[in-house]
């Protein structure tokens, strides 16, 4: 009997694993993919935000390594000329980036990484995973946007923040950036906040189980 229970413990089957999800979500000004990623981080407990680099200065209540990476200048523009950013920029005269092994060591670690970056940051993040095999397996991008431009100009105008002249550049830009769906994996049009998120779950859901990423349980 004993040995009986024995072997029918020994013939559980493993359960299947995945192989972790780069996770890259782009929007126009207003689409809301700061939202999007604040709500799936909170649903998935196994998804990690990926911590960028920065040469500005920590403002109050900011934390080195939780909230970004506090670089000085020369040590900033060192790992660029050393290639170890996978993508990096200057915004108002402040560099950012996110560093190969930042990414690495999570996904490595078993970890869905999630990047929330704009499209242009995503055009380099997609043409430097081709020559990097672990990103080139891992990378899933989605473009999140509302239906029409309209929509754009009312998510502008209703949080208040813009001026209607920064508005109209902002949705100048938006209709340039929005042109660049076509080379995202997924366009998620944005509806509603609880649907959005239902849709993007469904999204990393779906990628977990293509069979180049999952182990299959033996038979």
């Amino acid at each position: 009997m004993k040995n009986g229970k024995q072997k029918a413990q020994g013939g559980k089957r493993k359960p299947t694993r995945s192989a972790p999800l780069l996770i890259l979500i782009s929007a126009p000004s207003g689409g809301g993919k700061t939202t999007l990623c604040n709500h799936l981080l909170a649903s998935r407990p196994d998804m990690v935000r990926a911590v960028t680099c920065t040469t500005r200065a920590p403002r109050p209540g900011e934390k080195a390594g939780v909230d970004y990476h506090f670089l000085k200048a020369e040590d900033f523009q060192r790992r660029v000329k050393a290639g170890d950013f996978l993508e990096h920029a200057t915004v108002y005269g402040n560099g950012y980036g996110l560093l190969k092994s930042e990414l690495l060591g999570k996904l490595r670690a078993g970890k869905d990484v999630l990047l929330n970056v704009d499209v242009q940051g995503a055009a380099t993040i997609r043409k430097k995973a081709q020559g990097e095999p672990e990103f080139r397996r891992a990378l899933v991008t989605i473009f999140l946007t509302p239906a029409s431009l309209a929509e754009v100009r009312r998510r502008l105008k209703t949080r208040g923040a813009d001026s209607p002249e920064v508005i109209r550049k902002r949705l100048a830009v938006a209709k340039a950036e929005i042109a660049q769906r076509r080379h995202f994996d997924y366009l998620l049009i944005s509806t509603t906040k609880p649907e959005d998120l239902r849709r993007a779950l469904a999204i990393v859901e779906a990628e977990k189980m293509r069979v180049a990423r999952t182990e299959a349980p033996e038979v």
